[in-house]
């Protein structure tokens, strides 16, 4: 945790931000990828905060979206996780150090959002994040058709669908996608797909993660609409790690999957 910690704070430290490039944004303390610097601008930009999060697929609390925000932020919130393995480590990691933090064990899918809704402080949160490698889309959707209404929300997309293809995978509620196909390129949710869904919610794209793993949206009545209009954000990056590991973009790679089932959005 403190190697975290030290990690993230040089990295914040030195980047030198300009408010129209997202990728300048980007730093890593215990976030996967750059999300907690992108996540931290985006804050800077609030009008109102209430210094809540959710986060779905918190995993240990060392490597997340979420622990930067309340270790270094002083956030209370919401880590979901479905391994107690690791929902039992985050809570020995989190805990000690916010009494505002609550560290669960559950699986959530589209059949218990009200479950999770009657868990949270805040249906608005400053953050949400989403990340459980499958049901994904059919999750969102669930936890937005709730009430939920966040200011802004993380979500992965699966780059193997390439920038144009509006898709996800069908719906199980026990998804698995380390058994869903030997390659493990079948699951979670397009970009475009993400898009038209949070378009239809009044959502507004922020941009996707150098990495090519993440995509970030926002509440635009929760922000200045002037810093909202200048952005130049990429639309579509490959995901880095399937790039190295199947030599090829996403052209390539979708054809190791075409053959499964999918979902047009």
């Amino acid at each position: 945790m403190s190697i975290a910690l030290s990690k993230g704070g040089a990295k914040k430290g030195a980047r030198e931000i300009d408010l129209v490039n997202p990728l300048t944004w980007e730093f890593s303390g215990f976030s996967q990828n750059g999300e907690d610097g992108i996540i931290d601008v985006l804050l800077s930009q609030l009008v109102n905060k209430n210094y809540y999060f959710i986060e779905i697929g918190s995993a240990d609390g060392v490597q997340n979206n979420s622990s930067w925000l309340v270790l270094v932020e002083q956030y209370n919130g919401l880590m979901i996780e479905g391994s107690s393995r690791l929902a039992d480590r985050a809570k020995r990691l989190i805990i000690n150090h916010s009494i505002g933090v609550e560290c669960l064990n559950m699986y959530v899918n589209s059949e218990n959002i009200q479950e999770l809704k009657s868990k949270a402080l805040h249906i608005n949160p400053d953050v949400f994040s989403l990340d459980i490698d499958g049901v994904d889309y059919y999750v969102a959707k669930a936890i937005m058709d709730a009430g939920f209404r966040p200011k802004i929300f993380v979500v992965e997309y699966n780059s193997v669908y390439g920038p144009d293809r509006s898709m996800t995978i069908p719906y199980r509620h026990d998804f698995v996608f380390s058994n869903a196909h030997s390659t493990q390129l079948y699951y979670g949710v397009s970009i475009s797909a993400w898009r038209k869904l949070f378009t239809n919610h009044g959502y507004k794209f922020i941009a996707v993660d150098r990495q090519g793993v993440n995509a970030f949206f926002v509440d635009p009545t929760c922000f200045n609409s002037e810093f909202l209009s200048k952005l130049k954000s990429p639309e579509f990056i490959e995901n880095a790690y399937q790039l190295k590991k199947f030599k090829g973009a996403h052209e390539k790679q979708f054809k190791l999957v075409a053959d499964q089932q999918y979902v047009t959005i």
